[in-house]
């Protein structure tokens, strides 16, 4: 196994890394709306949190060498369900035709008062 610390994230606030790979497959560790200075980004906006936490993923999944048409499985933990369907069109313009399998999860709260949601990945990794 390796872990991953990915240029662009903020430094993880427990022990935990952005992602581990173990042997082909990437664990991607829940990722919330924050940019590379950890300032939450679009405060009250779920559509645009959902935005930053796939720009996170992307990233992640770039450095691990892999793409969103190879994430397997994705995990969202919203405050409102009831959102759901605000988020939908950012999953699809980040996955195209590519459908994960996928569990929705609601919370009543997230590690900051401000974040909306946090999604993490499980990815296999190409050849």
């Amino acid at each position: 196994m390796r872990t991953l610390r990915v240029a662009g994230l903020v430094e993880p606030i427990s022990h935990f890394s952005d992602a581990v790979v173990a042997g082909k497959t990437l664990y991607v560790s829940g990722l919330v709306a924050t940019n590379e200075r950890g300032e939450i980004v679009g405060k009250g906006d779920v559509v645009e949190q959902t935005r930053q936490i796939f720009r996170n993923l992307r990233r992640i999944l770039d450095a691990a060498g892999a793409a969103p048409s190879d994430v397997a499985k994705v995990t969202i933990f919203m405050r409102d369900v009831a959102q759901r369907p605000l988020i939908n069109p950012v999953r699809q313009e980040f996955f195209g035709e590519h459908r994960p399998a996928s569990t929705l999860v609601e919370v009543s709260r997230l590690v900051r008062d401000e974040l909306l949601l946090e999604i993490e990945a499980i990815a296999q990794l190409p050849d």
